[in-house]
């Protein structure tokens, strides 16, 4: 690795069009985006920021103090630039990256991301097979400037790492299965739309006692759901044991 300062950056702002404000829609008690910081806080790294824009730092200014998080303003549409200014301003040489949008992102995960990525030389990690939603990124900001450089397609530049994993003869990529016990990509437990919010209420609601959520009951609890939606009768139903169709 090129350093060892961490920064987990966590990208959020208050613009999206089919749920707007979404960040600050209740949830857990507090709201979304103090959910998806609550758990990202439990991941060890020198430092955890919330990476936003200009027209959404008043609100999100608060969310990040009360979850102890560093609070960093860039441009809104280049999150690609967002991110590496970031990394400048905070000396990091290596970046988990999350998405706001997951409050049910694994924390443990990350962790064992990061320490996976000890001694390697891989210039982008993550895991395959979880559920959409639940999943992070690791990167190298040496990378991610390179891709700041040369990156010229909007869809480079607003989701950070497509520049990266798409060049594989200039970057090494590590995709490495997710721990067979987390696997279920078939699931989703991102919030983009008013039903996924809606799915999200029904989880926490089931799930959630005052601390983050451990990645093994939310998958057992999807698991579960999915069976439990099959038009397949009941009694034809597996048991427990049985996995996810």
């Amino acid at each position: 690795m090129s350093g060892d300062r961490t920064g987990v950056v966590v990208q959020i702002r208050l613009g999206s069009t089919r749920l707007p404000a979404k960040a600050l829609l209740p949830l857990g008690g507090a709201t979304l985006a103090d959910m998806v910081l609550a758990r990202l806080y439990l991941v060890p790294a020198e430092l955890h920021i919330l990476a936003t824009d200009e027209e959404s730092a008043s609100a999100l200014g608060a969310v990040a103090e009360r979850r102890h998080f560093e609070l960093f303003v860039g441009p809104a549409d280049d999150v690609l630039a967002r991110y590496c200014q970031c990394a400048r301003r905070f000396s990091l040489d290596r970046i988990i990256r999350a998405t706001g949008d997951n409050p049910l992102i694994s924390h443990e995960l990350a962790s064992m991301l990061l320490a996976r990525s000890v001694g390697q030389e891989a210039d982008y990690m993550t895991f395959a097979g979880l559920p959409v939603g639940m999943g992070v990124e690791l990167v190298l900001t040496e990378a991610l400037f390179r891709a700041e450089a040369e990156a010229r397609a909007p869809a480079e530049r607003e989701h950070v790492c497509p520049y990266l994993y798409g060049h594989p003869e200039l970057f090494i990529v590590e995709r490495e299965p997710a721990p067979r016990e987390f696997r279920f990509p078939q699931a989703r437990v991102t919030v983009d739309t008013r039903a996924d919010y809606e799915a999200m209420l029904k989880i926490y609601g089931a799930l959630y006692s005052g601390s983050p959520i451990s990645t093994a009951s939310v998958i057992s609890y999807l698991k579960k759901e999915s069976l439990l939606s099959d038009d397949v009768p009941r009694s034809d139903r597996p048991g427990n044991g049985g996995g996810a169709r």
